[in-house]
């Protein structure tokens, strides 16, 4: 005996629900119709018969149309109420407008859950970058799209912002992952020596020469060559690059046979190539020869409510098992510029590991350009201050707020950010909580 497979359809509902209204209209019609067509063969009022049957096929209208919209939305609503469960609380801002009705409602709920999807999507893709924040996760969807394509691609951004990483993330993602990967610092070449590491050189073409060398264009072939602070590069080198962009071929330094390359390249810097231009030390045509993508890795300073999780990074990295405490975080979030990037920050957090004995990171260990911008330390000795000086002075009310900021970043840490239960360990209301959480421009999602 054959046995007998049940065959499963799927019609999309763009087709379905049009079609139920439309079928709905043409019975309705056809009804109407043969109603008309009764009451006149036998002498009745058609009026009253096609009122009563309007107001009868608008009830069942109605309640089909109920029945429709409680089977499509009803997944939607489970969905909406299952997200809300588990998505993190969102931060109460008396400026955002509260959503007004369901389908609003609902909508909020969808940005927050493609929000924490594309945090998710961007660790998975690239968890050498850690970053959360918007400003970044735009910068990863740049990325995404541009590294499995051949396009030149300049990294812009200050000093320690992480470029380098930028262009290795997109070398792992491109389609040229398993060839070569050089990195050329042109800060660190001697003038002299630029055609050599760029074109290699034969044997004997200069003085040192003894034995042939092959550049970093040819060792790159195939691969991917990024040139880190192209900014510095000399003009007189910038003419024989902007030809190996464009022809991808040259000749080594006292050679005489043309090396053609497949090369895709990746340039960074930290200066402003455009500003550059006008002054006459950067090629224009070699600026717009690289610049195909710009991509603009933004300053720490831009996206701060990154910072607990490089700092979390940093602290896994440190040599000795090392934790940081939820004031001293909040002063690294709130007290500096950071205008040395993450790689200042880095190099606080090891700092800062050395210092500190207990194992926990605290205020005392941070440098005094932290400490000292933000609020007064709990170590601070009224001793300390001169009767005669202002300017060494704090006023009472300067005490009483560092005072009841630590308490509240104290009990937001106990209740891992929840306001809620941190109001009640206060004993003030959730309101009153949020004004003094925005008076002292605390960052409640570091406790989380």
């Amino acid at each position: 005996m054959k046995n007998i497979k049940n065959s499963t359809y799927h019609i999309s509902l763009y087709l379905i629900i049009p079609a139920i209204f439309a079928g709905f209209a043409v019975l309705s019609s056809i009804l109407s119709f043969r109603l008309t067509q009764y009451t006149l063969n036998h002498n009745l009022d058609p009026g009253i018969h096609i009122l009563w049957a309007s107001v009868i096929i608008s009830i069942i209208g109605l309640l089909f149309g109920f029945l429709i919209v409680w089977v499509i939305l009803k997944p939607i609503r489970d969905f909406v109420k299952n997200a809300e469960s588990v998505l993190p609380p969102e931060t109460q801002d008396s400026t955002i407008k509260k959503p007004e009705g369901q389908l609003e409602e609902w909508n909020n709920v969808f940005k927050r859950v493609t929000t924490v999807l594309s945090m998710v999507d961007a660790r998975q893709i690239f968890p050498e970058i850690i970053a959360e924040s918007e400003i970044m996760r735009g910068l990863l969807a740049q990325i995404n799209k541009v590294a499995p394509t051949d396009s030149t691609a300049l990294i812009t951004g200050e000093s320690g912002t992480g470029k380098e990483l930028v262009a290795t993330s997109i070398f792992k993602q491109s389609k040229r992952n398993d060839k070569p990967f050089i990195k050329l610092n042109c800060v660190a070449i001697a003038k002299e020596l630029w055609e050599s590491e760029l074109f290699g050189h034969e044997k004997g073409a200069f003085t040192g020469a003894v034995a042939q060398k092959p550049g970093k264009f040819e060792l790159a072939d195939k691969g991917t060559l990024f040139l880190d602070e192209i900014g510095d590069m000399p003009l007189e080198t910038q003419a024989k690059m902007l030809r190996v962009l464009q022809e991808r071929e040259f000749e080594r330094v006292g050679g005489t046979r043309t090396i053609k390359v497949d090369v895709r390249f990746i340039a960074a810097t930290n200066k402003n190539l455009e500003e550059m231009v006008s002054q006459g030390t950067f090629r224009e045509d070699l600026y717009f020869r690289l610049n195909v993508v710009n991509l603009n890795v933004p300053p720490l300073r831009e996206r701060k409510e990154d910072i607990p999780l490089l700092v979390q990074h940093f602290c896994k990295k440190a040599p000795k098992k090392i934790q940081i405490s939820p004031v001293a975080l909040q002063l690294l979030m709130e007290n500096s510029s950071w205008p040395g990037n993450i790689r200042e920050l880095q190099n606080t957090i090891e700092r800062a590991s050395v210092m500190c004995e207990s194992g926990v990171i605290e205020s005392e260990h941070l440098p005094d350009n932290i400490v000292g911008s933000g609020f007064i330390p709990p170590s601070l000795s009224f001793a300390e201050s001169d009767p005669e000086n202002n300017k060494n002075n704090f006023s009472l009310n300067e005490h009483l707020a560092m005072a009841e900021k630590n308490i509240i970043i104290e009990a937001l840490r106990k209740t891992s950010g929840v306001q809620s239960k941190a109001s009640i360990m206060l004993g003030i209301n959730q309101r009153s909580l949020w004004h003094r959480i925005k008076k002292y421009e605390i960052d409640t999602s570091v406790f989380k």
